[in-house]
């Protein structure tokens, strides 16, 4: 699907962070390996076992605020989900176009916010592994406003927050669902990442444009008008 920018009528850019700044391989093991392994090794049953027990959990709170709450997961698995994501701290890396796309958007005057689900915590111990903060202008964790981004809620919360204007707003995400939300809304372009996870295969988006490699927008955002 192709996908034309007009960057000079767009001053914000609004930046999901697990599969979209960062490598979303660091999640993926976390909830689909190491959870469940730590779970079933506490209880004494077997990995399927396990898995097929969390992942009814997550199922059961998916697309809420709960799937994202460290708190949540702590309490209902009965494991320190906090402790865990602190200890696993330095395996979070920054995808190798962030960077270079992020400060392209500084130098062109663009401002850059980052609006994850990630919990507080969890959005602390990956700012400090990656060094990601200095490269934004605002961080927003949903966790704040009390709704995650697929609730319009959020998105109206968020627009009184930062006093961004729909119609001049870019936002990045992996997740089609949030996607959707904020084209519900009213943001005028919503861009999915295809390749989230290093370790995986490419998705693909059905009603959103994608892209797996933002490089490739520096040239048409720093050409000179």
């Amino acid at each position: 699907m192709h996908f034309d920018i007009a960057w000079q009528e767009v001053d914000t850019v609004l930046l999901d962070m697990d599969g979209t700044l960062l490598d979303l391989a660091f999640d993926n093991h976390f909830w689909q390996k190491l959870v469940p392994e730590t779970y079933g090794a506490l209880h004494g049953i077997s990995a399927d076992e396990a898995q097929a027990v969390i992942r009814k959990e997550y199922h059961a709170v998916q697309h809420t605020l709960n799937w994202y709450c460290l708190d949540y997961w702590s309490e209902r698995l009965g494991l320190d989900i906090c402790a865990m994501t602190t200890a696993q701290g330095p395996q979070a890396v920054l995808r190798d176009d962030t960077v270079p796309f992020l400060d392209a958007l500084k130098s062109s005057g663009k401002r850059r916010i980052l609006l994850t689900n990630a919990h507080p915590h969890n959005l602390a111990v990956k700012l400090e592994h990656t060094g990601l903060a200095s490269h934004l202008d605002l961080l927003l964790s949903t966790h704040t406003f009390g709704y995650p981004k697929e609730d319009q809620r959020l998105w109206q919360a968020v627009a009184e927050e930062t006093g961004l204007t729909a119609q001049k707003t870019l936002f990045i995400d992996d997740s089609e669902p949030i996607l959707d939300a904020a084209a519900r809304f009213g943001i005028r372009y919503c861009l999915g990442v295809t390749n989230p996870d290093s370790g995986l295969a490419e998705k693909q988006y059905l009603r959103h444009s994608g892209l797996n490699d933002y490089r490739r927008l520096i040239p048409s955002l720093t050409v000179k008008e």
